[in-house]
């Protein structure tokens, strides 16, 4: 995987490559995924509208900056266009109570579903391109993943 079309002193580039986390030789959405824990923890200490504002304007944003930084390097979704694991990790997160454990089994859960793509996550992957594809899949994948975790609080195996 070649890194020499990315520029970190591009705005766009910077936040897709996750501050430069997505640059990492292996595993590059995991780390990429690890970049979300501060926004996560900032956003939920200031209350669920600024959380919400996050997604949201995150999401916009990443359609915008994934797509410009794939076409860039002319290659769609690069493993090193981060920022819709950033996106995807704190929907996972989102009306969570915040615990080290609970950090981690949202982490491991979004990138489980992140990884495998499920149906029909896979369907919307391989259909929908552009910036709005690139994240999409992580959306999705958010989706089931969110869904576990808060049966796991349901059932009060995790707290």
């Amino acid at each position: 995987m070649t890194h020499t079309k990315f520029h970190l002193s591009r705005w766009q580039h910077l936040l897709a490559l996750g501050f430069g986390a997505g640059l990492a030789p292996k595993a590059p959405g995991t780390f990429g995924t690890l970049v979300a824990i501060p926004f996560i923890i900032g956003f939920a200490t200031l209350g669920l509208v600024w959380y919400l504002a996050f997604l949201v304007v995150g999401t916009a944003l990443g359609i915008y900056i994934c797509g410009k930084t794939a076409r860039d390097v002319g290659e769609h979704d690069h493993g090193a266009i981060v920022w819709d694991e950033v996106i995807g990790y704190a929907l996972t997160m989102l009306l969570v109570p915040l615990s080290v454990q609970s950090l981690l089994a949202g982490f491991l859960l979004f990138r489980f579903f992140d990884i495998v793509k499920p149906w029909p996550i896979r369907w919307f992957d391989k259909r929908v391109h552009g910036g709005l594809g690139i994240m999409l899949d992580d959306l999705l994948a958010a989706v089931p993943a969110w869904l576990v975790l808060q049966l796991l609080f349901y059932y009060q195996l995790l707290n």
